[in-house]
């Protein structure tokens, strides 16, 4: 068995919850909450994806809805007025880390999976790989990262991105936009 060194942050597992579970939302805020740092410390959400692609505006969708609630001590990045994407992902990284050094960053993208997974949300360690679904190399992104599984990946991705459902994009938004917010305010008491 390996244990993790004390150097490092003991992070929960992974969680995964599917966007028509009712109590998607508030799951998912509580397994945020256990990921935060210590209370009081800002964190910032990197929503990463460009509008011009449905399946990719997952994040700058959250993004936007998350800039319009005004969350004390979260700071958003990549909305659909602003996106987060491949053009300007590294620019955008050292900009965070230079108006917010040592923050904790959560990611947040878009990604394609298994059909059997698709419409699943999942908060993981470690950072996001934006890109990775569609054979990009970008810089990883976040201390966690939160993903909505849009459609099927492993074949033509891109077409997969663009073909997908604005439905399911904007009902895993809202989602994941409450389930920050409600995270906020476990954070804050």
């Amino acid at each position: 068995m390996t244990t993790q060194p004390s150097s490092l942050p003991l992070f929960p597992p992974a969680y995964r919850s599917h966007m028509d579970e009712p109590l998607t939302a508030h799951h998912l805020s509580k397994e945020l909450v256990l990921r935060y740092p210590v209370q009081g410390d800002p964190i910032v959400f990197v929503c990463i994806g460009t509008d011009r692609s449905t399946g990719d505006a997952l994040g700058p969708l959250i993004g936007t809805l998350l800039e319009k609630r005004r969350l004390p001590g979260f700071y958003v990045y990549g909305t659909l007025k602003e996106p987060v994407h491949a053009l300007n992902l590294e620019k955008t990284m050292n900009m965070i880390h230079e108006n917010h050094p040592g923050s904790f960053i959560v990611g947040i993208d878009a990604c394609l999976g298994q059909m059997k997974s698709v419409g699943f949300i999942e908060i993981n360690n470690g950072p996001v790989r934006p890109g990775a679904g569609v054979q990009k190399k970008l810089p990883d992104v976040g201390d966690i990262h939160l993903v909505g599984i849009v459609n099927v990946g492993g074949f033509m991705e891109l077409t997969m991105l663009q073909n997908t459902r604005l439905y399911l994009v904007t009902e895993m938004a809202n989602i994941m936009t409450d389930a920050i917010h409600y995270s906020n305010i476990l954070y804050r008491k």
